[in-house]
């Protein structure tokens, strides 16, 4: 490998935008390859075996396209469990950080909510990490179903997306939570709407941060990461490019981007 390979980056569908985002900005010289499966797009509810499936087709994708490094930008895949994909490629993978020292860094009360998907919330993957590092905090998972459909849909601003916004904060406050993780990478799109529906006294983490120091820290390691040059970034999705496209506006400049569509 060498370090002008690009780091591959993977998602369901347009969530892990999110992430390439703080990628981006954390490594502003590298060469970025997002892959998107918006075409079967949400996994959250799809089985462990068909999820499997999906992650294989589009690390051998990456691979033939010569990655030097790939980050699972998907709650869902990386509980998973990111060894399933080390053991059949020798690419290093990073998967989403917990944000477990950030999250008890940030709570007074030990209370903490978790917005994921039903997979990754049913995992108890969240709750095990941040109860090692402390064993008296609480975590409060739900399942926010409706959230992927409804951003993917682009129906930001609508009523169906803040009905499902309130539903989901008033869950979390009936805990008494002084502090929430966005466990799956598309809810950064809409945390402007969670941040109002908490309010001023719930923090909102995003992992995406923490996830992207990760991935910094192991270039760095292996003498791989790129300290000049102009940074790049090709989007490419298995669905619809310009429904990604737009959303991809949410969080990137589109301007500096390539986008494409591709066929797993």
């Amino acid at each position: 490998m060498d370090k002008n390979q690009p780091i591959g980056v993977i998602d369901s569908g347009v969530g892990g935008l999110s992430v390439l985002r703080a990628l981006q900005k954390t490594m502003p010289h590298e060469k970025f390859l997002y892959l998107g499966d918006t075409a079967r797009a949400p996994y959250g509810t799809r089985s462990r075996e068909t999820i499997t499936a999906f992650v294989a087709q589009m690390t051998d994708w990456l691979e033939q396209n010569g990655i030097k490094q790939l980050v699972t930008a998907c709650n869902t895949i990386t509980v998973l469990g990111t060894d399933v994909i080390r053991g059949a490629h020798t690419f290093p993978v990073i998967g989403m950080s917990k944000a477990a020292k950030e999250v008890l860094e940030a709570t007074g009360n030990k209370h903490i909510g978790l917005m994921a998907t039903d997979f990754t919330v049913g995992t108890g993957a969240h709750r095990r990490e941040i109860q090692a590092a402390d064993p008296s905090a609480q975590l409060f998972g739900v399942g926010c179903t409706k959230f992927v459909p409804l951003i993917e849909g682009n129906r930001f601003g609508s009523p169906e997306l803040k009905e499902a916004i309130n539903e989901y904060a008033d869950a979390l406050k009936a805990k008494e939570v002084d502090t929430v993780i966005l466990g799956c990478t598309h809810y950064p799109f809409v945390r402007e709407y969670l941040q109002e529906a908490f309010g001023p006294g719930v923090t909102i983490i995003d992992p995406a941060e923490a996830t992207a120091l990760q991935a910094k820290a192991d270039l760095e390691a292996r003498g791989l990461l790129r300290r000049s040059g102009k940074g790049s970034c090709t989007i490419c999705f298995t669905g619809d490019v310009g429904l990604g496209k737009l959303l991809a506006e949410r969080m990137l400049d589109p301007a500096a981007c390539e986008f494409k569509q591709v066929k797993l």
